[in-house]
């Protein structure tokens, strides 16, 4: 007599319901570790470009824009989600710690929302050229001539 075999299946797979065809598009538009790697590149990016000490500020957005560009050459060509918002989310919270952090406390005290509005948008566009580029070059570099 023949044991029946199990397998064992992803929960997404075994259920055809509403909530599986969600998943599935979801896991296809975001992925929770290139976001974790990308926030953490991002996060690198950020404090290594606000280091070097005579571009300042404008070098985070460098950092960060390195990070996409990294994220995408390295990694992964198509997770423009998880680099833009990894690069909104680290440019966001950098930008108020940094305003914080300098004689600007009244200013964001006032303007807080917005303060953090700049950063967001500038990091977000930051990644998106960084993982753009990235992406531009690995697909230069392998397409056969």
């Amino acid at each position: 007599m023949r044991r029946p075999e199990f397998r064992r299946t992803d929960d997404a797979e075994a259920s055809t319901g509403r909530l599986a065809g969600l998943r599935r598009r979801l896991a296809r538009i975001f992925a929770l570790r290139p976001f974790l790697l990308a926030v953490v590149l991002s996060l690198v990016g950020l404090v290594a470009g606000g280091s070097v000490p005579l571009i300042g500020s404008v070098g985070r957005f460098l950092g960060i824009a390195l990070a996409g560009f990294v994220l995408a050459f390295v990694v992964s060509d198509h997770r423009y989600v998880e680099a833009g918002l990894a690069g909104a989310l680290t440019a966001g919270i950098g930008f108020v710690v940094s305003a914080f952090d300098t004689a600007l406390l009244p200013v964001v005290a006032d303007y807080g929302l917005q303060v953090a509005g700049v950063g967001t948008t500038a990091g977000l566009i930051a990644a998106l050229l960084g993982h753009y580029f990235g992406r531009d070059l690995r697909a230069g570099l392998t397409r056969e001539l």
